[in-house]
């Protein structure tokens, strides 16, 4: 799995003119899901987000993980995170999981987020959504399973 997660200082999902989800301070990811993951990349990818030590202490150092700091996050699906380009300018997507299990992939990240403490909110699977990100810091990180467990 893959996620790309931002610390914002807010976060929106609209679909059209309704507003689908929002956050205040917390994380926004982008999450694609692989051909080949599993559950176990799930689970393993949520914790990693929730430890993540990417707010500020009270001496200014990252040191602090969204639990602490009492924020949420807004999580996105995101297949075109596995898009690859090295052939041509159209992006082809056969890395990327089929919407069924790609659904239940997502699902089991957003839930084992919740289960470790973090409200989550989210935006519409499969849906053509407009995501606003106020990114803090700029802080922006690139999460891989694959090379995470390297």
């Amino acid at each position: 799995m893959r996620a790309v997660v931002q610390r914002v200082s807010r976060g929106a999902v609209r679909i059209g003119e309704e507003l689908v989800a929002e956050i205040g301070p917390g994380l926004v990811v982008l999450v694609g899901v692989h051909v080949q993951d599993t559950e176990e990349e799930a689970r393993y990818l949520a914790r990693k987000v929730a430890q993540l030590r990417v707010f500020p202490d009270e001496a200014g150092k990252l040191n602090r993980s969204v639990r602490e700091v009492g924020g949420s996050v807004l999580s996105v699906s995101q297949f075109t995170l596995y898009g690859d380009v090295r052939k041509g300018n159209r992006p082809g997507f056969v890395l990327a999981a089929s919407p069924e299990v790609a659904r239940g992939l997502y699902e089991v990240f957003n839930e084992t987020l919740r289960a470790l403490g973090v409200p989550v909110r989210t935006g519409v699977f499969g849906a053509v959504m407009q995501v606003e990100i106020v990114n803090e810091g700029p802080v922006t990180l690139l999460l891989d399973t694959a090379e995470l467990r390297a």
